[in-house]
Parts: structure tokens; sequence; C-alpha cells
């Protein structure tokens, strides 16, 4: 047998580990491994009638080359956001391109379909978020044997409980917040902490229950600006250093407004962030207070991964290798109520996974509700 594995979306703690793990196990089964580079732009970008294209887009793996690559975090695979399904003109390679230059995306699963053939790749694992997941389950219908791992700091992948970088994300959030907190007390001040989280608040959520912040700003629940300059002004009242902390998430909106965007990334997906600064700038004109604002963002995903996400990204690359010894394909590996598991890839259109707001947030207090914990898993889901 010989696979193909690839990193798809933005990067987390723990993909180096889980990628070692996959080639370690499969090398161990006699399986080939060929790495796709840049996630499904390393397929996209391969011409089946050009050999110098191959170094830029795949490579073999095998235990030597992959040894030490889970001392790091990120991917050394590198990634990107490409969807073949939906490749923009300035995405395309040349030899794609179409004499009169494409003015709207093109669907080129065709291709990618052409170039699994042509590597003979009898399956793929596709480490990723949502996007990179969606067109995995798109080469399962084109009956491409496809395994699936989640991984994504928001923790927002329907049909787990959890995704490979989620733990070490709210692990560097709450490190920041407590660091940011002697600068805020220091000058008396108000300060906001904004973090991931592009539909889904999740990290938000638990970064600020764990943290102790005293109001958290979740992507599910848009906010009115004074009723959170009230409660802002109340909590540093009643601070005896005479501040407050403020946690939102980077899709947060206010009451009747919309997303900010700090413009569009390459591939033409909008870059969220800023509404942090926006409540700031607010904040100050409502209440007269110094207000600091701080986007940890990149920092989340930064550096080696915690303990749990690397045991975490180590067994969910074993229970992918289990499966691959089934050829159990068209499945994700994913976490149960605590337990490893696997569910079928469709399931990804099943649902979108967002904060239980009733169960766990005060919506009008803007602030974590955990009523009972005993009986709800690990996190809380």
């Amino acid at each position: 047998m010989r696979i193909g594995i690839l990193t798809g979306g933005g990067d987390v703690p723990g993909l180096n580990p889980c990628i070692k793990t996959l080639v370690q196990g499969a090398v161990g089964e006699g399986i080939e491994v060929v790495g796709i580079r840049r996630g499904w732009a390393g397929l996209l970008h391969f011409n089946p009638d050009d050999p110098a294209s191959t170094p830029n887009c795949v490579t073999d793996l095998d235990t030597r080359n992959t040894r030490t690559i889970d001392r790091s975090g990120g991917t050394f695979l590198h990634t990107s956001r490409i969807d073949p399904a939906q490749v923009k003109p300035r995405d395309l390679p040349p030899f794609l391109r179409e004499g009169n230059g494409a003015e709207h995306p093109r669907d080129l699963t065709a291709h990618i379909l052409r170039v699994v053939a042509h590597l003979g790749l009898d399956a793929i694992v596709a480490l990723g978020g949502d996007g990179t997941l969606t067109f995995a389950e798109r080469m399962h219908g084109e009956g491409v044997p496809i395994l699936a791992i989640p991984k994504t700091m928001d923790n927002d992948v329907f049909g787990t409980d959890y995704c490979i970088g989620f733990s070490t994300a709210v692990t560097r959030s709450v490190e920041f917040i407590h660091q940011l907190r002697t600068t805020a007390g220091s000058h008396e001040r108000i300060a906001i902490v904004e973090l991931y989280g592009r539909h889904c608040g999740e990290t938000s959520l638990l970064a600020s229950y764990l943290a102790g912040v005293d109001r958290a700003i979740i992507s599910e629940v848009p906010f009115d600006i004074g009723r959170l300059a009230e409660l802002v002004m109340s909590d540093k009242r009643a601070n005896p250093s005479n501040y407050v902390m403020v946690t939102m998430s980077e899709g947060a909106t206010m009451v009747g407004g919309g997303p900010i965007a700090m413009g569009a990334d390459e591939h033409g997906q909008m870059k969220l962030g800023g509404i942090g600064l926006l409540t700031g700038e607010a904040l100050r004109h409502l209440t007269g207070e110094n207000v600091i604002c701080q986007q940890v963002s990149y920092l989340m995903r930064s550096g080696a991964p915690d303990s749990l996400d690397l045991m975490v990204a180590v067994n969910f690359a074993q229970t992918a290798i289990g499966l691959l010894k089934r050829r159990a394909w068209g499945r994700m590996v994913a976490l149960k109520q605590g337990t490893y598991a696997s569910v079928p890839i469709t399931t990804l259109r099943e649902g979108k996974k967002r904060v239980d707001v009733e169960e766990l947030y005060d919506a009008a207090e803007y602030r974590p509700r955990i009523r009972e914990v005993e009986g709800k898993p690990m996190f809380l889901y």
C-alpha cells in the first residue's frame, strides 16, 4: 500500500508529532508514505507531465527523515488553505491556466484525481479543519480512500469533542492573560485580550473560565457596548487593584454589526481581527478610562504542543493506523466522551460545533456560567 499525508489550513502545535507517528506506524506495517506539501495545493500544483514539479509538491517520508520533527510545533510539510473545488485564478498553476484567463473560481477536482492516480496513492490521510476536511469528504465521494484527522485551535470540527491544537491554544491564552494582568494592574486599566475564534467562541470561553477574567465575549453572542461598559466599570471598582480583564473571540460582533476583518489572505479568505481594538476605542470613549488591547492571535499557535495536545496527536495517529490496517476508509478519527473513536467523514455535514450558550454562558453578564461540572466530559461538552 502507498499512502499520502497532507496538512491543510492553519498550523497548530501537534501536527508534527502526529505526522511522525503516522509514518512510523505505516512503515512498520510495510506501507509506503508520501508527504504532500502545502496541503491540497501540493496536488493542485503537481504536473504529471513535468517531473520537475515533483520536489516542490511531494516527498517520500520514512522513519529517518521524520525522526526529529516532533520536537517542534507547526507542520514541516507546510500548509495552505487551497480548496481544489474552488480555485481562484491567482492560485492556478501556470499549466492549468486557460488561454483567455478564468475570472471565476474553478473546480479542479478532476486534476486532483488524475494526480492521485499518477502518484499511485492507495489512500490519503488529511489533517485539517473544516475547509481541508470538507474537500477530503469530496474526495471520498469521488472514490478516493480517505482518512481524516481533525485539527484546529477553535475546536469547531463537528463530530469530535476535541481537535489537535485546542489545548495548547487555551494554555497559551491563559498564560498571556495572567502576564497581561501585571501591566493592567500597574496602570489601573481595562485590558482586552483578543483570541482566535472565528465562528466558535470555545477558546475564549474556556480561557476566560480558567484564567478567571471578568468578562468574556464569544462569537456566538452579539454584545451591547453600553452594557459592557457598565459591567467593566463595575468590575474595575470592585477590584482592589482597580483593573479589569476582558477576553474576546476574533469573530465577536456588536449588536447590529458584523464581524471585523483585517482584509483577505492570499486565497481570498477574510482575515478576522480587530474587534478588540474597536471595542477598546468604544470603551475609552464611553468610560474615559485608558484601555490596553492585545491580540494574542499567532502566539496561540506558536511553539511545541502542550502535553495534552501531544498525547492526542500521537493517539489520533495511532487510531488512524488502526483504520489503515483494516482499510476502514471514509472515517474521521475523533474523541467522543473521552474515548478515542472514529466517525464517518460525512458526519462533517451533519451540523456545526458551537458553544452551548444556554448551558455554558451567561449572555446577559458576558461571562462563563458553569453551573454543574459533575457528569460533564473533560472539556464540558
